[in-house]
């Protein structure tokens, strides 16, 4: 039997190597608060936080006159506590629009992306204070900032039957090469899709699936999660239909060397990526609707919304969707309880005309 490598597994080593190599352009000091990190945050979140604390530090030589003259590898923790909360204003300030280390891009932030960095520079700075190695902690005397909620965005009931008719059908009006190109792609698209909008998986879930974590016996695929924690996903005939499709084609395609297990695969037959799945249901969606920007997270509200629709069960729909707090979807699915509430108010009448 081979020592298969997952998908995650593979993407933790990458990022782990990542992570060592933005490591050696940070302050030596730093090393400390990642190796401490390291149990309870995942590789993708460290390295997150890696960039969002290199940015920091940049911001204080480029634009703090106290470093003018230091380099990245001069800071000690002690600089932690020459910092005062109105040099993080400054600093959160800063991030809404700023050049790049090389200046080669302009880089923007909205509210999210600010809290963000914000988070990730308070996370940091706790770890020193909670250790006794600084005696100041100014990241908890500013604010972050509010966010504010975003209405969902997925697509409705005829719009789901639009776009799964439109992957299957549209090759008949294509000619020549786009042609060839649908019909040898249009079997792994629709899989996708119809898994997508039939499950409510995320994207990188989707990505790493592999063919054995599929099971027909119990029309379920094992995915891992956020978090590294495995779990069942069951679907119904159409998403069963669909595979089965697909599967047909891909026993036809021989992988490159290190892909074999991959369920889905890219036409240069290596494991399909994000991006690739994020492009193809744009291309598909931009055809349906041109209101909505559609993408694989989009699907995943529609997904959820259905279900939330159809059960009123929102510990059901959490669970399904693999949300660790029930809160996260209570608020992504607010707006559901409203029109329910304003039903509600509708069904009620006072007097009769």
């Amino acid at each position: 039997m081979d020592n298969k490598i997952t998908y995650h597994e593979q993407n933790d080593i990458d990022n782990t190597l990542k992570l060592r190599e933005v490591l050696k352009t940070l302050p030596p000091f730093c090393r400390d608060y990642f190796r401490a990190i390291d149990a309870t945050t995942t590789t993708k979140t460290r390295i997150s936080y890696a960039y969002d604390i290199r940015i920091f530090f940049q911001f204080l030589l480029d634009q703090n006159p106290m470093f003018k003259d230091k380099n990245m590898s001069d800071f000690t923790v002690d600089v932690l506590d020459q910092i005062k909360a109105v040099d993080l204003e400054e600093y959160e300030e800063f991030l809404k629009v700023y050049k790049s280390a090389d200046s080669s891009k302009t880089e923007t932030n909205g509210e999210r992306g600010v809290k963000r960095k914000i988070s990730a520079l308070r996370s940091f700075y706790a770890y020193y204070y909670r250790h006794e190695m600084i005696t100041t902690n100014p990241s908890v005397l500013i604010d972050v900032p509010k966010i504010h909620d975003k209405n969902i965005i997925r697509l409705d009931t005829d719009e789901v039957a639009m776009l799964l008719d439109y992957i299957e059908h549209c090759g008949d009006t294509l000619t020549g090469q786009k042609r060839m190109y649908h019909e040898k792609t249009k079997d792994r698209d629709l899989a996708i899709v119809t898994l997508l909008l039939g499950t409510g998986i995320r994207v990188s879930e989707c990505v790493g699936l592999d063919v054995e974590d599929v099971d027909f016996k119990n029309n379920g695929i094992k995915v891992t999660r956020k978090g590294g924690n495995e779990m069942v996903v069951y679907f119904g005939p159409e998403v069963e239909k669909a595979l089965k499709k697909y599967l047909e084609v891909r026993e036809n395609i021989t992988p490159l060397a290190g892909h074999e297990h991959a369920l889905f695969y890219s036409t240069q037959r290596r494991r399909i990526g994000v991006q690739a799945i994020e492009n193809l249901v744009k291309k598909y969606a931009r055809e349906i609707t041109t209101t909505k920007k559609i993408t694989p997270h989009k699907l995943r509200s529609t997904y959820g919304t259905a279900l939330y629709q159809e059960t009123g069960d929102i510990y059901l729909v959490a669970d399904v969707l693999g949300h660790k707090d029930v809160n996260t979807t209570k608020k992504h699915y607010a707006a559901l309880d409203d029109a329910r509430r304003r039903q509600a108010a509708k069904a009620v009448r006072l007097r009769e005309d």
